[in-house]
């Protein structure tokens, strides 16, 4: 008998850790086949909602937000690169480019899900990833995030309409404010059923022992 598990992952487009992690995430689900099955649902978490649209040098933010010198993060960026590697997410080599703001790319995936076809939304998520991280492309241009929605197989003149216009602005601010009224505060944040909260960027292995506790438990 299989286990239905619904699954919100709540994360930014900007954020490594969550490309690690849902990657991992993915290989649990692998590994949890035909015992359980995940309902999976991509939440709305901005880390730097007052980001301008011209972004930032991404070395100038993270030494302004968290105080790390260039050494330090290229120390980070090394250890992110080996657990993306492990999992099968490619980040840039470079290590360099900006932040941007990404508001635009969250309003793409609420759309996604509201309008596409099951398993678009995950599409459109990794393809984001994909271009924020592997390419280091700019977040806030509309053709960029066009692109990401064409390779999902979205409809790219709706995509269009959307980004031209403020649709489900108002939706994603008030998922954003859930999430962080619930208290979270940083990303990936995997939630399971409503109830169960596995934060960070975990091992495959840890999300599937989580996994298989929870459906145990359900």
């Amino acid at each position: 008998m299989t286990t239905a598990l619904k699954i919100d992952f709540v994360s930014d487009v900007s954020c490594p850790w969550c490309a690690v992690g849902l990657g991992a995430l993915e290989q649990a689900l692998d590994a949890v086949q035909g015992d359980i099955s995940a309902d999976l649902h991509f939440q709305p978490f901005e880390l730097n909602p007052q980001m301008g649209p011209e972004g930032q040098d991404i070395t100038e933010h993270l030494t302004q937000k968290y105080g790390s010198t260039a050494a330090q993060q290229v120390q980070i960026r090394d250890t992110i690169r080996q657990r993306g590697a492990e999992v099968g997410f490619a980040f840039n080599p470079d290590g360099r480019g900006r932040i941007w703001n990404t508001f635009d790319a969250h309003r793409l995936l609420h759309w996604a899900a509201l309008e596409g076809a099951p398993g678009q939304q995950a599409a459109l998520k990794k393809a984001l990833l994909a271009a924020c991280h592997t390419r280091s492309e700019a977040m806030a241009d509309p053709a960029v995030l066009l692109a990401c929605t064409e390779q999902a197989g979205l409809d790219g003149s709706r995509a269009r309409a959307v980004l031209a216009g403020g649709e489900f602005a108002q939706a994603v601010r008030e998922r954003e404010a859930f999430y962080t009224s619930q208290g979270i505060h940083s990303v990936p944040a995997v939630i399971i059923n409503d109830r169960h909260l596995i934060s960070g960027g975990q091992p495959a292995a840890v999300f599937e022992q989580a996994l298989r506790q929870i459906a145990a438990g359900a």
